[in-house]
């Protein structure tokens, strides 16, 4: 009976073990891939942080990167063509039911068209502190280190518009980073992991004023797309002074639509796009989810930066202090020679030969002439040179009024930009201060009559300014003649239609003094129209060039001594010295 008993609790206990050994085999299933995910968020994290970015701004940048918590909390959420909002206190959980990219976050704070958002965000910034998002992809032996900054408003050179995202890149294959890529507005820059400015691992990156587009370098730029302002002398926000987030972890990341104003209905959803008005699309849908899902695609198709480049834009970043030292030696040399001038001849009673108005001949109106030409450059250097407008006018896409693709003025430079439905895409910027350097020629023209004293050289000085004023003229007329040359085959708008873009361009550089077109669609209901054409600043440093031209002539056909020189009167005093020795009369 004892056996039996012992041997059936023998075989229970078996069982309970056995049991016990099955069920811990399957709570180790269920567990270890909780353990992996762990384990791997763990691992993002860590990677996260290993290459997190420090990030410069320029000193009048007014938004830093924060957490969208802000832009929630003070939207409604809207759906394009329903007036009314569709909630008024939506939520991270909430806004990520909405897959449609017909939503759009309003922040009821302000509008694109003030700074009434920027004045609230600052005024919580303290509190708020700031937030990176980071996402980390791993392909093969490849992993790629996102970091994404949410702004809560684009005050940028090109557009302004509630919201804005930015994202810089780290690649590192075989556990070396290998590569960095920098987001800029529909674009961006690539650069290998040496040519990348680092504090050990923390990459750094300069973010331009308002439109917050991210550069390898402070001095860039001003040779990038749209003319940004970038500079280290503002706040530095390191690491540790920022949050670090997964955006793996984040409830709102599925919502589709825009993080801003994006227009009541479809036709001012579209003029709101073209302006740059829009609020951005979130992470995964920016530039159609390619930053996302295919991160490396995506920065094969960037820009490589260069050496070269770096150089371009470092001259060009610092053109007017480089100026500015070369005219003053230039000044320096112009004064040694007026004193020079002044040993030898003397200044003269008026100094500046150009002050020699006394009587209706042809010294003192070629003077009168060439004040009259100094007055008009000075307007034309703060007027517009030339431009090339479109305006479209089809079903579901239409501009109101005539948007700029092509400006060219004095102050801002050159300036191409694309008209796109999700807004202004900058094709390309030379933001050069054209008038600096003429209204600077202007004055070595006043510099270098000091002391002249024949008409016949300040004439030629009249005439190789003139000729200089009619400069920019000729370039322009010949880059518009050249225009089918340089100007890629593309659609100016992103429109459905058969638009000859052939006949565009053909038209604008057959009549480049000025004209119109109107292009029709055909097959689509509606038209194109362009307009181009001069400046009124450019006619104006035209007829400055004419003026001083002619000026120049008339100084030259005078051919008179403004004044009689220390020679002159040298030689006459000698000359009566040796008459009253010789006994002779001098008649002078």
């Amino acid at each position: 009976m004892r056996e039996t008993i012992r041997k059936k609790n023998t075989y229970l206990w078996k069982e309970i073990h056995a049991r016990n050994f099955v069920l811990c085999i399957v709570m180790f299933l269920l567990f270890v891939p909780l353990f992996g995910t762990i384990a791997s968020a763990q691992t993002n994290q860590d990677l996260a942080q290993q290459y997190a970015p420090i990030l410069y701004f320029e000193k009048d940048e007014t938004c830093f990167p924060a957490d969208v918590s802000y832009h929630i909390d003070n939207s409604y959420l809207y759906q394009i063509g329903i007036d009314q909002p569709i909630d008024t206190s939506p939520s991270k959980i909430s806004i990520s039911e909405n897959t449609s990219n017909q939503y759009y976050l309003d922040n009821q704070k302000g509008s694109v068209n003030d700074d009434y958002i920027i004045n609230d965000y600052r005024s919580k910034m303290n509190n708020l502190g700031y937030k990176v998002y980071a996402h980390v992809i791993s392909n093969g032996d490849t992993t790629i280190v996102q970091y994404w900054f949410f702004y809560a408003f684009n005050k940028g050179e090109l557009n302004q518009h509630e919201g804005d995202w930015e994202m810089v890149q780290v690649i590192v294959s075989g556990g070396t980073p290998t590569q960095a890529t920098y987001s800029q507005h529909y674009s961006g820059q690539k650069a290998s992991w040496d040519q990348v400015e680092k504090d050990g691992n923390h990459i750094k990156v300069y973010v331009a004023r308002g439109s917050h587009a991210n550069y390898l370098r402070s001095y860039s730029g001003k040779l990038g797309a749209a003319n940004d302002i970038v500079s280290a002398d503002g706040k530095i926000i390191r690491p540790n002074n920022y949050n670090l987030e997964l955006l793996e972890n984040q409830t709102w990341l599925d919502f589709a639509g825009r993080w801003g104003w994006n227009g009541g209905d479809e036709a001012e959803a579209t003029e709101a796009g073209l302006l740059g008005q829009t609020g951005p699309f979130g992470p995964q849908f920016r530039q159609g989810g390619n930053m996302w899902n295919s991160p490396l695609v995506w920065s094969t198709s960037l820009f490589q930066v260069n050496d070269v480049l770096f150089l371009l834009e470092w001259i060009l970043y610092n053109l007017v202090t480089l100026f500015i030292i070369i005219t003053l030696a230039f000044i320096a040399y112009m004064v040694f020679r007026i004193y020079r001038r002044h040993k030898k001849t003397g200044l003269g009673p008026r100094i500046v030969s150009i002050l020699y108005i006394d009587s209706l001949n042809l010294k003192s109106i070629g003077n009168i002439m060439c004040f009259v030409a100094i007055i008009i450059a000075f307007f034309g250097l703060f007027n517009p040179w030339y431009g090339i407008s479109i305006d479209v006018n089809i079903p579901d896409y239409r501009t109101t009024g005539l948007i700029d693709l092509l400006s060219i003025d004095g102050i801002n430079g050159i300036q191409i930009t694309l008209p796109d439905t999700s807004g202004p895409i900058p094709l390309g910027t030379f933001s050069v201060p054209f008038s600096f350097f003429i209204a600077v020629g202007i004055i070595f023209l006043v510099i270098a009559s000091i002391g002249l004293e024949k008409s016949k050289k300040l004439g030629k000085k009249f005439l190789g300014r003139g000729i200089s004023l009619l400069i920019p003229f000729v370039i322009i007329l010949i880059v518009i003649m050249a225009l089918a040359l340089l100007v890629p085959l593309i659609s100016p708008v992103n429109v459905s239609g058969n638009f000859d873009v052939d006949a565009a361009v053909g038209a604008v550089s057959g009549s480049p003094l000025g004209g119109e077109k109107t292009i029709p669609l055909s097959d689509v209901n509606g038209q194109i129209y362009l307009q181009w054409g001069l400046g009124s600043g450019l006619f104006l440093l035209v007829y400055a060039g004419i003026i001083l031209i002619i000026a120049g002539l008339m100084e030259i056909a005078a051919n008179i001594s403004f004044f009689e020189s220390k020679t002159a009167e040298k030689s006459i005093e000698e000359m009566q010295d040796e008459s009253k020795k010789s006994g002779r009369i001098f008649v002078r």
